[in-house]
């Protein structure tokens, strides 16, 4: 009977030691580990290169590269080997701290200066957790100056085996061949020892209190924010080297995309494609915005170093997946490929997966250790695309830094952003944007920002946020048809007479979109129309169809595919009438290519009364020439901020009076005018610069790189105001398509659902730490989505 691979032999040589549990059959040896993850530095030196403040530091990569040599070297120690045993004994110490004396070790023979053996060092004993804790203690795990202090007795800890022959932890054959092999791979000859040298334990002792001196105090911020750039690449190769997944080479988006459209470009789309640098584009919607962006993202790639990223960023979560599947179906594979792969995971599960793939894979080989590496592989889903369509919240999460999140601050090095729908934001959101774009800026990356409806306020704060010049193209005048007639109706929006007229236009066989500014009135007023809408449809399975943020996700991307097949956008010659319902909130202002007859929708922000009357009558293709868009008065603002709503009121009303009938181009720009030049727009700016500097200041200045942030993370989640919950019938599910031996990171996104924060007490939110999500109560089914556990009182 063959040995087991896993008994320790009477003396172990270097091809016995072994970094994981897993394969059972044969668990990854240290020294392919190392090489791996090293080498896999130089997948990642490919894409970014030296973009933006990398370029300060000529020795960035060569320090990476050495910190992922030595990363694991302490794995060495012979009770971290057989903790990798079936039923093997947890050893309670930190491999990482161990490492550290081979980067001492090893710093003499490499010629490293002192600052760069410090950063190595760093890196090395900063890869699994925070090296200094925070002022508070935090929810994350005990920073490294908890776990080694002046109480340590660091020979029993790292330098002998507990029991009564205490014996090494690393034998000394064995740590002069693996001193060997790691000089060697560094094409040097380690120092020979001499007498009175210290001890393996000391060297790390020793250089532990050099990396901690070193960090405690605050350092410059530009030095900081390039310890943490470096600390997000030793971490991405390591989840990548250890998933054994390799970054893509494959650019979907080729770099002749605008001569590859159907049709002549536009001017403003043209015009964007000419452009270097930043971008900002404000064009009607309709008028091919998405196209112009890609075509401005198609310009850059040939100008930048390495293999730039383009991330598409959407202001809703709801609106992802549908931009996803437009880029898929417009983009270019990669060879072999059926469709390209475009990057998307939701927020929550990103973090599960993250957090996850950061704990140790150093059990024996159990159930636990391969949920372990199996978020480990489906973590890397984050970082391995060159495009992705993400949220802002998503972005913002790598200001958290640390060793989760230090690699999505690296991935926005050397990137394109395009930021669609900028004007969607409030004003705090709107600067934290504006902080990021400044960061990225830093980084090297481009920035554009496309939008119908952007005001002179948005624009000079962009403008004054960005160092690099931004150039400014405006869609020409003509450019969209006038395609609507403007009512402005004192009625509230779900009066009875509202309804009537609602049910009046689906009467007539007209398709309808109805526009709400919350949840429930959407659910109250689709309950309401629905039967009429499919009377006049009756086989017609989606006349009536809801869409809101409270859906899981994977019901609301088959809602999407059904709103996109049945009322696209029209084409010439199409007959008069198409029919149907939607009732849907602001999820349907971003992303979706609809068009209706008819439009009613209650007053919102100007920017959101915009969008959505681009959704009706989208390219006034409708044979009646201008259709009738109604926006409706609401007694609450919700979930606005009551000055916009009754700015857009106010603006509205004004065009009106003027005798505009209209709602053209030029008549949204006097809207934005006229709300914007108030008290009002005035004090957003205000706000939005003030939430700009303020989220500098605190997030993204990197003084104190390696403490722990953790508290960070629940700070800034709560001033995006919005979390993806789950609830609670469907946790087991999700923990089985989230790390289970069937993973399957979007099927578990699936059943993800959006709910503001300050909602979590109405559906009896609870935190389960296991999965890192909030659990829910609540009724949901897959046509009114979700409402809280008790029947809300109509507003019917």
């Amino acid at each position: 009977m063959a040995p087991d691979p896993l008994t320790p032999p009477l003396r172990r040589a270097l091809t016995d030691l072994r970094a994981k549990s897993l394969p059972r059959d044969d668990p990854e040896r240290l020294t392919v580990h190392l090489r791996t993850v090293h080498d896999t530095v130089a997948q990642l030196e490919a894409r970014i290169a030296t973009a933006g403040v990398i370029a300060t530091e000529p020795l960035f990569w060569a320090q990476v590269r050495a910190a992922a040599l030595l990363h694991d070297a302490g794995k060495i120690a012979e009770s971290f080997q057989r903790q990798l045993e079936p039923g093997g004994e947890p050893w309670g110490e930190r491999h990482e701290v161990l490492s550290l004396a081979y980067v001492d070790l090893l710093a003499p023979a490499a010629a490293w200066s002192p600052q760069e053996r410090l950063l190595i060092a760093t890196l090395v004993a900063g890869h699994h957790r925070p090296l200094l804790a925070a002022s508070s203690l935090g929810g994350g795990k005990p920073a490294l100056s908890r776990l080694y202090n002046a109480g340590t007795r660091w020979d029993q800890a790292l330098g002998r085996r507990p029991g009564p022959d205490s014996r090494p932890q690393v034998p000394r054959g064995l740590h002069q061949e693996l001193l060997a092999w790691l000089a060697g791979f560094l094409r040097t000859e380690p120092v020979p020892p001499a007498p009175g040298d210290p001890t393996t334990a000391d060297r790390a002792r020793l250089l532990l209190g050099e990396v901690l001196v070193a960090w405690r105090e605050p350092v410059k911020a530009h030095t900081g924010l390039l310890a943490v750039l470096a600390q997000g690449a030793l971490t991405l190769a390591d989840h990548a080297g250890s998933a054994h997944v390799d970054l893509q080479t494959h650019m979907p988006l080729p770099t002749d995309y605008l001569a590859r459209l159907p049709y002549t470009p536009h001017r403003h789309q043209q015009q964007a494609s000419d452009t270097t640098g930043h971008l900002v584009l404000i064009a009607p919607t309709g008028s091919g915005k998405t196209e112009a962006g890609l075509a401005w993202a198609a310009r850059q790639l040939a100008g930048m170093p390495g293999r730039p990223r383009l991330v598409w960023t959407l202001p809703y979560r709801a609106s992802l997946n549908a931009a996803r599947t437009r880029f898929e179906r417009t983009l270019q594979p990669a060879a072999g490929q059926e469709r390209p792969d475009i990057g998307l995971l939701h927020g929550a599960l990103a973090r599960t997966l993250l957090t996850e793939a950061l704990e140790d894979d150093c059990c024996g080989p159990t159930k636990d250790g391969a949920r372990k590496a199996r978020a480990r592989a489906n973590a890397m889903r984050l970082f391995t695309q060159r495009l992705r369509v993400a949220t802002p919240h998503q972005l913002l999460a790598a200001a958290i830094a640390g060793p989760t999140h230090s690699s999505v601050l690296l991935e926005q090095a050397n990137s394109l952003f395009v930021l669609d729908e900028l004007h969607a934001y409030d004003p705090e959101t709107f600067g934290r944007l504006c902080a990021a774009m400044r960061l990225w800026e830093q980084l090297g990356s481009r920035i554009a920002v496309l939008s119908a409806t952007l005001a002179p306020p948005l624009l000079a704060i962009v403008n004054e946020s960005l160092q690099h010049p931004v150039t400014c193209h405006r869609a020409a005048p003509g450019t969209a048809p006038i395609r609507h007639r403007l009512v402005v109706d004192d009625l509230a929006l779900v009066h009875p007479d509202s309804v009537s007229r609602l049910e009046g236009w689906l009467g007539e066989g007209h398709s309808v979109l109805v526009v709400t500014n919350t949840v429930a009135t959407a659910q109250n007023l689709f309950t309401a129309l629905a039967d009429h809408a499919r009377q006049q449809r009756p086989d017609d399975p989606r006349a009536a169809l809801l869409l809101h943020s409270r859906f899981k996700n994977q019901d609301r991307d088959a809602i999407e595919t059904c709103l996109l097949a049945r009322h696209p956008e029209r084409r010439p010659g199409e007959p008069r009438h198409r029919g149907g319902l939607v009732v849907a909130t602001q999820t349907v202002e971003v992303s979706l290519q609809l068009d209706f007859d008819r439009g009613a929708v209650e007053n919102a922000p100007v920017e959101a009364v915009a969008q959505r009357a681009g959704r009706v009558n989208r390219r006034g293709l409708h044979p009646d020439g201008p259709v009738e868009f109604r926006v409706h008065r609401t007694d609450s603002h919700r979930p606005y901020d009551p000055g916009a709503v009754d700015a857009a009121w106010s603006a509205l009303t004004t065009l009106v009076a003027e005798g505009v009938t209209t709602l053209s181009e030029q008549d949204i720009d006097r809207l934005l005018q006229l709300a914007y030049d108030t008290d009002w727009g005035r004090h957003w700016a205000d706000r939005a610069r003030q939430a700009r500097d303020d989220f500098t200041t605190e997030f993204l200045t990197f003084t104190d790189p390696f403490h722990d942030r953790t508290e960070h993370a629940k700070t800034l989640g709560e001033r995006f105001d919005t979390v993806e919950v789950l609830l609670r019938g469907d946790a087991q599910k999700y923990r089985e398509l989230a790390v289970g031996e069937e993973a399957d990171p979007l099927l578990a996104a699936g059943l993800l659902i959006p709910l503001g924060y300050g909602l979590l007490k109405t559906y009896n939110a609870t935190f389960d730490r296991a999965l890192g999500i909030h659990l829910i109560d609540g009724r949901y089914d897959h046509v009114l989505g979700l409402r809280p556990p008790a029947e809300p009182e109509t507003i019917l």
